[in-house]
């Protein structure tokens, strides 16, 4: 089994719990209150500015062309296409082009995308991709789930999201980044494999808090 497929087994009992999230199981089944979705979506929102960037910096750390231009893939389709999802959200969620732009990152949201850009920031082009692996394969595979749904991509709030992150377009995304951690991966040397199990497990439970926080609406204390 490949290294990305190991983690994904070993960590399995997390990973579970993501995608059986009332959150996800909410966009799911339709039940998910739209407060809690238009809260994620703002949040959301702030969260893929900053994992641009990390995208942005697979460009800088790659060491071929090839790896070069697929990172420069995966900016233009988080600046132009998943950005854009949210944008068109708005209109339908009552919010405004300004609140989009001014809003304040959550403790979460803050606390997730700083460690992501640390890693990214201090390590090689393996520890990035082990940073923002869990967030998009788990998405691919939280789309493709919601997707077998009977009526899910139908819904009329949450149809949308489901039809995005199910695409085939986005699920080979995700599995480029996961053949590229592979790749990275051989032949390093133990320690350096339980660096990148441990940041991949880090940004996993990530992102059980990030669904949390949103169905939740945990901010900042007043």
């Amino acid at each position: 089994m490949s290294f990305s497929r190991t983690l994904q087994q070993k960590l399995q009992p997390i990973w579970r719990k993501n995608h059986s999230h009332p959150f996800v199981t909410g966009m799911g089944d339709g039940t998910l209150e739209k407060e809690a979705f238009r809260y994620f979506m703002i949040q959301d929102y702030l969260y893929l500015k900053e994992y641009a960037r990390l995208f942005a910096m697979g460009t800088m750390k790659a060491r071929t062309l090839k790896t070069m231009g697929e990172f420069a893939d995966l900016l233009q389709s988080t600046l132009n296409e998943e950005m854009q999802l949210h944008r068109d959200y708005s209109a339908r969620l009552d919010i405004t082009e300004e609140e989009l732009e001014q809003a304040e990152a959550a403790p979460v949201t803050l606390a997730y995308t700083r460690y992501m850009l640390h890693e990214g920031q201090n390590g090689g082009l393996a520890e990035l991709t082990a940073a923002l692996l869990p967030c998009m394969w788990s998405y691919a595979e939280i789309g493709r789930d919601l997707s077998r749904i009977p009526g899910a991509v139908e819904h009329e709030l949450y149809g949308e999201w489901i039809r995005t992150y199910s695409d085939p377009d986005f699920l080979k995304l995700a599995d480029w980044c996961i053949d590229l951690l592979d790749e990275l991966a051989e032949g390093k040397p133990q320690h350096e494999l339980d660096k990148l199990e441990e940041i991949f497990l880090t940004t996993t439970k990530f992102e059980y808090l990030f669904w949390d926080m949103a169905y939740y609406h945990k901010n900042w204390p007043v």
